[in-house]
C-alpha cells in the first residue's frame, strides 16, 4: 500500500502569521494534533504540532538552565528556546523545513521515517503542492478496515474509493480532514463536517456512488469556524492572520 490509500484529504492548514491562540483554538475544534504552516502564496514552510505546546511560559514548563549549561549551549540555541516558549505567532513556534511524502511514498518507507525522526505526521505532497496528511492514526484505521485474514482490497473496492473521493472534492460542504476507506463495498467515512446537514449531504452522495452497498458515518461535527467568519471548510483551509483581541492576551 502507498501513502494515497490511506492518507486524510482535504487538509486544514494555518498561515504562519496567524496568532499562537488561532493555532491552540483550530486544533482543538478540528480534534488534530499537527497543522502544516503556510506563507502568503500558499507554500508549504513548516508543520505546527502538539509537541510544540509543551514547552510554554504561560504554563509554567519552560526551560530553565542554569548559567553554566546556558553557556554551553551558546547564545543562539537559548534565544531559539526563548522564541519557541514566547512566541506569538505561528512562524515563531512552528518547525521549519518539515519531512515531506509523496503520494506513491510505500507505507514502509513511512513507517521508517515515522520511527527513525520521533514524527506522528507527514504532508503528502504532489509537487509544491498538499494533497493529504498521514498520521500515525491513519494506519490504526486502514487496519480497522481491512480484514486480518483478507488478502487486501478488490480492485471494485478502490474504483468504489476514487468514485468517493472524486464526488466529494467538489462540494462545497465537503468535510475537513476526510479520510474514506472501502471493504467489501462498505464506505466508511472519517472527517470533521460542519453542520449534521453537511454530514447528511456527504452520506447521501456516497450512497448514490455505484457499488456501495451501506456507508458508515463517523464524521464528526465541530462548531469552529462560526458561520460569520467561514474559512471554507473544504480541500485545503487556510486559517488568515486575524486582528488580536483582548482574549488572546496571553494565550
Amino acid at each position: 500500500m502507498r501513502a494515497h490509500e490511506i492518507m486524510s484529504r482535504h487538509v486544514i492548514t494555518i498561515a504562519a502569521d496567524a496568532s499562537v491562540s488561532d493555532a491552540v483554538r483550530t486544533m482543538l475544534s478540528y480534534r488534530i494534533g499537527g497543522l502544516p504552516v503556510i506563507d502568503s502564496s500558499g507554500k508549504l514552510v513548516g508543520m505546527l504540532s502538539e509537541g510544540d505546546f509543551i514547552r510554554r511560559v504561560e504554563l509554567g514548563t519552560e526551560k530553565r538552565r542554569s548559567r553554566w549549561l546556558s553557556a554551553l549551549l551558546g547564545s543562539d540555541q537559548v534565544a531559539v528556546d526563548f522564541t519557541r516558549q514566547h512566541g506569538r505567532k505561528v512562524s515563531e513556534i512552528m518547525s521549519p523545513k518539515p519531512i515531506t511524502i509523496e503520494e506513491k511514498t510505500k507505507l514502509e518507507q513511512i513507517v521508517r521515517l515515522m520511527e527513525s525522526c520521533n514524527i506522528h505526521r507527514f504532508p503528502v505532497m504532489r509537487g509544491d503542492e498538499i494533497v493529504g496528511m498521514v498520521t500515525r492514526g491513519d494506519f490504526l484505521t486502514a487496519l480497522a478496515n481491512r480484514s486480518l485474514d483478507s488478502v487486501g482490497y478488490s480492485d471494485d473496492d478502490d474504483q468504489i474509493r476514487e468514485s468517493v473521493v472524486e464526488a466529494l472534492s467538489h462540494a462545497s460542504w465537503r468535510p475537513c480532514g476526510l479520510n474514506v476507506t472501502v471493504h467489501e463495498g462498505v464506505v466508511t467515512l472519517r472527517g470533521t463536517a460542519r453542520s449534521d446537514k453537511a454530514q447528511t449531504a456527504t452520506v447521501v452522495a456516497v450512497e448514490n456512488i455505484r457499488g456501495v452497498k451501506r456507508v458508515e458515518n463517523r464524521l464528526l461535527k465541530v462548531d469552529y469556524p462560526p458561520p460569520e467568519e467561514d474559512y471554507g471548510g473544504g480541500d485545503f483551509v487556510s486559517l488568515q492572520s486575524e486582528p488580536s483581541t483582548a482574549d488572546d492576551e496571553p494565550l
